[in-house]
């Protein structure tokens, strides 16, 4: 029987498919109360999004405001003009989030790390798991409003930026990612539940339109009267 990874790769367009991308765009909107809560409220409202896929790379413009575009690698993030010309740069920025809670509020350096390494993440899912370093066990399976979810434990390597380095990701009965749950330490520690929804298919690769993020409790059940991040794309691009 071929494992959960293998069949979720088939099912979001298959490796032959995706070793042909180099490059996502995407013409996105992210909402939801964290960027409030850290001070940066509609600050990714309309927001064009490009990201690697062989390395991790993710810009955002317009960054903020119009004029101005944000550059993530784990290493550097830096905001400059759509000329190229660097406005402000931080190195070795996830230690610029040493000591925060979830009240810390943001400068914008600290928000296009988190949104840069989180978007590459979203974008290169499940195909990043197949990478070297990469850890997954599949666990039992979890019902959740009658549905039958198996689930894949991945261990991420310390080479990748992520929110955490053990996340769940859930499959419905296609095989497509429906749910994953993590939790954001450079955000406060906070734990999360992650849905995935609206999937199309984009020129042979399936993606999901929509997410919703809310606070997860501890028995893993999400709390929803609250949406933590709301992401919705209108259209993606392959090259």
């Amino acid at each position: 029987m071929r494992d959960l990874l293998d069949l979720a790769i088939a099912s979001h367009g298959g490796f032959e498919r995706w070793s042909k991308v180099r490059t996502i765009d995407g013409d996105v909107s992210v909402t939801g109360t964290t960027w409030a809560r850290k001070g940066w409220p509609d600050a990714l409202k309309n927001i064009h999004v490009t990201a690697h896929t062989q390395n991790q790379f993710l810009a955002i413009s317009p960054f903020t405001t119009g004029g101005r575009r944000s550059r993530y690698t784990p290493d550097y993030v830096a905001i400059e003009t759509l000329e190229g010309e660097i406005l402000k740069e931080r190195r070795n920025p996830r230690s610029a989030f040493d000591g925060h809670t979830v009240e810390t509020q943001w400068d914008d350096l600290h928000l296009a790390y988190f949104t840069g390494y989180a978007m590459w993440n979203y974008l290169n899912t499940p195909f990043l798991f197949a990478k070297p370093g990469f850890q997954v066990e599949e666990l039992s399976p979890w019902n959740e409003n009658g549905h039958e979810r198996r689930r894949l434990r991945v261990i991420f390597p310390d080479s990748i930026a992520t929110h955490s380095a053990e996340q769940v990701f859930y499959f419905d009965d296609d095989y497509l990612v429906t749910r994953f749950d993590y939790i954001s330490h450079v955000s406060g520690g906070v734990p999360a539940a992650h849905y995935l929804s609206d999937y199309k298919n984009f020129d042979g690769i399936k993606f999901a339109t929509k997410r919703r993020a809310y606070l997860r409790d501890p028995d893993n059940t999400p709390k929803t009267d609250r949406i933590l991040v709301a992401i919705d794309f209108s259209a993606i691009t392959f090259s």
